[in-house]
């Protein structure tokens, strides 16, 4: 008996998913252009919880403001030669003549404020991991930004639904400015906590969300 369903009877996807030529469906964003086909498929949403690995996110997610995620996905060895890894330590010992060679770094943004902002960013995360008062605080940046993990994930049905802010992005982003971190709103600690698996975004019916 065939089983195979009319055209007219296959239901239509919700706004922001699109099946890709592999069959699978994706969100829109990660369905055609192929290094963020893999990003999606291999690292976004997947934990990290290490220091170094968050770190490097955060900064990122900066120099994305702005910009599309493509472009800074695009630089990002770049990135990480630039910024030797984005070991904390190192980047908190960069001086105004690193930002002077940075700016005109092959491979990178360069815009100084961000950069500027990185380097910033790298001493607050120094200063939550040495801090000898915070005893029961975090003892490192991963450990403060998995903390305002929600107890509930959205379950957004099409593009409209997801959201560009959560109640703990608001509060995370309230705490890192706290601490002396920039290019921290609200919005882009979202996509942080997306991004690293603190939350899921995703619009429900992709492959690797697919009810």
């Amino acid at each position: 008996m065939n089983t195979t369903l009319p055209q007219s009877a296959v239901s239509p996807l919700a706004l922001g998913l699109t099946a890709s030529d592999d069959g699978l469906v994706r969100p829109t964003w990660a369905s055609h252009d192929e290094l963020l086909r893999s990003y999606y498929d291999t690292e976004w949403g997947l934990p990290i919880h290490d220091e170094a690995g968050v770190f490097e996110r955060l900064v990122l997610e900066g120099f994305q403001a702005g910009l599309s995620w493509r472009t800074v996905l695009a630089k990002r060895e770049a990135f990480r030669e630039a910024f030797e890894g984005f070991i904390p330590d190192r980047v908190a010992a960069f001086t105004t003549d690193d930002v002077d060679r940075l700016v005109s770094a092959p491979g990178i943004i360069h815009n100084r404020r961000k950069i500027e902002a990185a380097i910033d960013n790298a001493h607050a995360t120094v200063a939550i991991r040495n801090n000898p008062d915070a005893t029961d605080g975090p003892s490192h940046l991963g450990e403060l930004v998995w903390s305002y993990r929600p107890a509930h994930d959205p379950r957004p049905r099409s593009q409209d639904e997801v959201p560009t802010q959560l109640p703990e992005s608001v509060a995370l982003a309230a705490d890192l400015k706290s601490r002396g971190f920039r290019f921290v709103g609200p919005t882009t600690m979202l996509a942080l906590m997306a991004a690293i698996g603190i939350v899921n975004t995703d619009i429900v019916g992709t492959h690797r969300r697919p009810r």
